[in-house]
């Protein structure tokens, strides 16, 4: 049975080499379709591959497209939308699970859409320690264009009033533990 809009759903993601690389711990599933999963949450346990946990501190929207090679985090601050980008494997959802490999690089993007491209090193160093596949290291450059394009041209979760709408969704469908 999958997961429906207020449902809870883990988030897992992995390195290359199959290790775990970070999990979100409750996000409430609030849309889900052949496109698209969309999840929020605000202020869930964050727990690091050493055993480190933390909470988030303010409401996110989570987006992860069907096939697409980079997830985004919209965390609504009170100075506007903050974007942090993934560059990784498409996602996996079996059951409660929301899984995928992360490929080191990431865009942050800021309210006015300019964006930082974060850990290019970390991505060269693991890409030679884990040998990624050419074909790998070819889509990962692929999705990193793709969200730069995607911030210039405000597509997906960068169009005005995309974040606001799923977040008042979220509000509507999350259960009352949040």
């Amino acid at each position: 049975m999958s997961p429906t809009p207020g449902s809870n759903i883990r988030i897992e993601s992995y390195k290359h080499d199959h290790s775990l690389h970070r999990i979100w711990d409750k996000s409430t599933l609030i849309h889900t379709s052949d496109a698209v999963v969309i999840g929020g949450n605000d202020r869930v346990k964050v727990t690091e591959a050493d055993g480190r946990e933390w909470r988030t501190r303010e409401p996110a929207i989570c987006t992860f497209g069907r096939g697409q090679w980079f997830n985004t985090i919209a965390m609504i601050r009170d100075d506007g939308i903050y974007y942090y980008c993934n560059i990784g494997s498409p996602f996996s959802m079996k059951g409660q699970l929301l899984s995928y490999i992360d490929y080191d690089l990431d865009v942050k993007v800021f309210p006015d859409m300019t964006y930082s491209i974060l850990d290019e090193e970390e991505f060269l160093l693991h890409s030679k320690q884990m040998n990624y596949p050419p074909f790998v290291v070819e889509r990962v450059q692929t999705a990193l264009r793709e969200v730069l394009d995607w911030v210039s041209a405000r597509r997906g979760p960068f169009q005005n009033g995309f974040v606001q709408r799923w977040y008042e969704r979220y509000l509507l469908v999350r259960d009352d533990e949040e």
